[in-house]
């Protein structure tokens, strides 16, 4: 049968979403076995496409009188993959990001159980990456390597707290969800555990007739 997994990665700085999304779009167990390299089908709603400097607003991040542009490309986002049902999608960072957000900084709480519901019907899965709070300042110390803006890495309070309210916000959603703990291992192994609970779930094709949303709910990552 065709491969067409769809996942969402949730999680706060430092969990190593983007890794694992590459790493994803290369395992065998959700794109089959390829003899070269094509695009891969990663969008973000990092994205900061509202602003024209770098480290601008998006869809996570909008400001109070962007909140209906935000919700037009979320809108948008769920057309297209309601347009193009029979196809593999991953996201690195999705409403959760924004929903945590938004009520932290705007306190404004957004209803998206219209977007989980069109997105449960297309078999979209949810994978919260997260790490332990001892664990942060190892993985900071890899981010400065490369980062263009280490200054947000200064504190690393918020990131922890980030982490539960997005753990709350998963355990609340409707999709089948998997809490996926990044603290030891690379985007390897943790793509392997995340194939493995995709293929436990069914979300490695199409969901059939007999397909639930919400079944499968709190799992835990395969070792």
């Amino acid at each position: 049968m065709k491969l067409t997994p769809k996942i969402l990665l949730e999680g706060t700085r430092l969990t190593g979403k983007t890794d694992l999304a590459f790493a994803l779009n290369e395992h065998p167990k959700l794109v089959g076995e390829r003899r070269y390299r094509y695009h891969s089908p990663v969008i973000s709603a990092e994205w900061c496409g509202f602003t024209p400097h770098p480290w601008g607003r998006g869809l996570v991040n909008f400001a109070p009188e962007e909140e209906g542009l935000a919700l037009e490309a979320y809108r948008t986002w769920l057309r297209l993959f309601q347009l193009l049902p029979h196809y593999s999608w991953i996201a690195d960072r999705f409403h959760v990001s924004t929903q945590v957000f938004q009520a932290r900084e705007n306190a404004r709480e957004l209803d998206f159980g219209w977007l989980e519901e069109g997105l449960a019907e297309l078999g979209f899965h949810l994978v919260l990456c997260w790490r332990s709070k001892e664990s942060f300042a190892v993985a900071r110390e890899e981010r400065l390597k490369v980062s263009g803006n280490p200054s947000q890495y200064d504190d690393l309070t918020p990131f922890v707290e980030e982490q539960e309210r997005m753990r709350e916000r998963v355990r609340a959603s409707r999709l089948p969800s998997l809490e996926l703990d990044v603290s030891t291992v690379g985007p390897d192994g943790l793509a392997e555990r995340v194939a493995a609970w995709m293929e436990q779930t069914g979300g490695l094709v199409e969901p059939g007739p007999s397909y639930r949303p919400g079944v499968g709910r709190g799992g835990s990552a395969p070792e």
